[in-house]
């Protein structure tokens, strides 16, 4: 039924469209036919009969077209094409070879027209949403020729509106939150939805909003699409989700109109409306005596209904803990309140503790009448354990003098069993601290005594460690620091801070300070060092030098003339006695080493040999060294020179055995005997004959044998004169050096 009603009313309204194309255009023609003219046809019937009298003669410009606009409804779907309009111009008479062209969006495949009476037909079913109008453009042609008749005019088909677009919500589905317990009216979100047809023409895209789930919660304005709170005091603890459905409708909500869905999911968000409330009013604990401090005792826990940080709260003890022995803090993961010992709890003491605990919430809400609190009441019950023996301190400091005899006692340490049936305590030294066995102490009545004499020089501070045990319970032990602190004895005599080396100048002054002398002392009186200085007493009056106070624990040593001279005396010795103050006074010797030495006139120090005064132009040690070289390498120079120029300058001369006696005149010798074998070869001379008629020499080398006579003549002298040459040239190099 609804399809066929739908059917009907597009029936209706296509009937009405087309009685409107059909009459207008009759209405308007008859007024206009009568009154205009074709500049086709050459006149009219009203320029036939001529004006009237009285009347003026008007005239107008052409008008072909008597249409500019034409209408076509979308989604049309019948079995034939539909009329859209139709064309008509006033060259259109009986008889007239015309015809109608139309071109533009759409011409030819969405629109038609009929080229004898210019109706225009829609060929395809047409969608506004998709296009809302078409210009297209008319004009009249010679049938034959098509040769236009007129100028083309432009018109507009628009395509009319029908709802056949149903509202949309493009954002949804929607999520949204609002306060629990919000007031009445309180907006929780908008929705918006839209529809695709003509917002202009009729009622197509005029949407109302309504509800369709979610009462009596919430309610939705219809126009506007704002859901808002419909209910009072909705609690989250009692329900946290809301799924709404809002309907969007067209024609203005009428019937008939199209409609679309979206949900709504409303989450109520927490808030601090309700209290902490412990599970119970009464908690018990049992805590041993021996619980060290900073451990749990026990946990309680306050639940709160909300959520985050509303459920967070704190805990804290109003009342029962006048001593400050427990403490309660708040576990961040489970929200538990954790009860702790602040201080150590003692079952003969006290026995028992009953504590006033109080939940209170992090946060509050003024709206709501926070601050939320709860309390709960937790009783503690103290046991008994068998606790170790102790210590009236925790650590002693003793004293002792050092060098003291062995066996000295240095103190006592004192422990006790805290327990009520009190045992008897025994004590020991922990060896590990004691690794020298320097320290011994009574195992009943803990007296620390000496086993080795102490040297506060070695070390000023011992630690030990002393242990209480249990004659009982031998497990039962607690241990003690004993520092003990080597006090100071004067042992020790003051000596020079250095090894002092004083240097005189042969040109100084009387009275001038030859050097600052002071001493130290390895002992730490309380009251301070003070130094006294003497000369030994043999000493005292010697002719060359003095000392004097110079009131800060320092002496300065003086000259007393000025005759120092090295070659008298190079080094003088000043024993000097150095007392200390205390009790009883130590004192040690020391010795200055004075050197006397050549100063300039600004008194700096420049040598302090005694060699330096055997050159009486004053030169040093290093000059003196390097003449002395100078000398040594001359005197090796001259002894080489004198050896090379012993051997004889005498010629080379080889005997053939053409000229014997020339040999023998020219060697100018007698019969050498055995040496005249050495220096020629008997077999040689038996033989004339020889080596290219030369006869070799042994006195000379196998390379100059056979050389020709004068060469071996003039070699040997000119050797000779190159090496003396060279040895005079390297002879007086030197002696520019030196």
């Amino acid at each position: 039924m609804p399809k066929r009603s739908e059917e009907m009313l597009v029936d209706l309204w296509m009937s009405l469209l087309l009685v409107w194309i059909t009459c207008v255009p009759c209405v308007s023609m008859t007024p206009i036919v009568g009154q205009s003219k074709s500049t086709q046809t050459g006149g009219s019937a009203a320029e036939a009969s001529g004006p009237a009298e009285g009347q003026r003669l008007l005239s107008r410009a052409k008008r072909g077209w008597v249409w500019n606009q034409m209408f076509v409804l979308e989604e049309f779907s019948g079995p034939d094409p539909i009329l859209v309009g139709r064309l008509h111009t006033d060259l259109d008479v009986g008889g007239k070879n015309i015809k109608y062209v139309l071109a533009g969006e759409g011409a030819g495949t969405i629109f038609a027209i009929n080229e004898l009476t210019g109706d225009i037909h829609a060929m395809k079913r047409l969608d506004r949403e998709e296009k809302a109008e078409y210009t297209l453009t008319a004009q009249v042609v010679n049938a034959d020729t098509d040769e236009p008749l007129e100028p083309p005019s432009e018109f507009i088909i628009k395509v009319q509106d029908i709802n056949d677009n149903p509202p949309q919500f493009n954002e949804g589905p929607y999520r949204a939150a609002v306060p629990e317990m919000s007031a009445v009216g309180t907006p929780v979100t908008r929705v918006t939805a839209t529809d695709a047809d003509d917002p202009v023409y009729g009622n197509s895209a005029k949407l109302v909003y309504s509800i369709l789930e979610g009462q009596p919660y919430f309610s939705v304005e219809p126009n506007s699409g704002t859901i808002k709170i419909a209910l009072h005091g909705m609690d989250r603890e009692m329900r946290e989700e809301y799924l709404v459905v809002i309907q969007a409708k067209d024609m203005g909500g009428h019937m008939g109109g199209l409609s679309g869905t979206t949900t709504v999911t409303v989450t109520l968000m927490d808030i601090n409306d309700n209290p902490p409330k412990f599970s119970k009013s009464l908690y018990e604990f049992v805590i041993p005596e021996d619980l060290p401090v900073g451990k749990m005792g026990g946990k309680v826990k306050a639940n709160d209904r909300d959520i985050g940080e509303n459920s967070k709260s704190t805990y804290s003890i109003i009342e029962g803990d006048d001593q400050g022995m427990f403490e309660i803090v708040t576990d961040g993961q489970t929200q538990e309140g954790i009860l702790r010992l602040k201080k150590p709890i003692d079952y003969e003491s006290k026995r028992s503790y009953t504590l006033r605990v109080e939940a209170t919430n992090v946060r509050s809400e003024p709206s709501s009448g926070g601050p939320f609190k709860d309390t709960a009441t937790v009783k503690v019950v103290v046991e008994d354990s068998d606790e170790p023996p102790v210590f009236l301190k925790p650590v002693y400091v003793l004293e002792v003098n050092e060098n003291a005899p062995v066996n000295t006692v240095i103190g006592a340490v004192t422990a006790r069993d805290p327990d009520s049936t009190g045992s008897l305590v025994r004590y020991f030294i922990d060896r590990h601290t004691d690794l020298e066995r320097q320290f011994n102490i009574n195992v009943d009545d803990g007296k620390i005594t000496l086993a080795k004499p102490l040297d506060r020089e070695t070390d000023m501070w011992h630690n030990i460690t002393v242990t209480a045990t249990e004659v009982r319970n031998h497990s039962q032990i607690s241990r003690a620091i004993v520092a003990i602190r080597v006090m100071d004895i004067n042992d020790n005599a003051p000596e020079f801070a250095t090894e002092y080396e004083a240097f005189l100048c042969e040109n100084g002054k009387p009275g001038q300070v030859i050097q600052t002398v002071s001493a130290v002392d390895k002992d730490d009186p309380i009251q301070g060092h003070y130094f006294d200085y003497r000369l030994v007493p043999e000493m005292l009056n010697n002719p060359n030098f003095t000392i004097k106070n110079n009131q800060d624990n320092s002496i300065s040593v003086l000259a007393k003339h000025d005759t120092f001279r090295r070659q008298k005396q190079e080094m003088y010795f000043l024993p000097i006695i150095v007392t200390d103050n205390g009790n009883p006074p130590m004192s040690s010797t020391n010795t200055l080493t004075i050197r006397v030495c050549g100063c300039s006139k600004d008194g700096i120090v420049q040598s302090c040999n005694v060699e330096a005064y055997v050159l009486p132009i004053g030169l040093s040690m290093g000059a003196l060294i390097a003449i002395l070289a100078c000398i040594i390498l001359l005197l090796v120079i001259v002894v080489l020179f004198v050896t090379l120029r012993r051997h004889k300058n005498e010629p080379l001369i080889i005997k053939d055995d053409e000229d014997v006696r020339e040999n023998i005149i020219r060697y100018d010798d007698e019969g050498g005997g055995e040496e005249d074998t050495e220096a020629f070869d008997i077999a040689t001379l038996q033989n004339p004959d020889g080596i290219n008629g030369y006869l070799p020499r042994k006195d000379i080398k196998p390379d100059l044998q056979f050389m020709p006579r004068r060469n071996v003549e003039t070699l040997r002298p000119s050797f000779y004169r190159s090496n003396v040459k060279y040895n005079c040239n390297l002879l007086s190099f030197f002696l520019v050096m030196c």
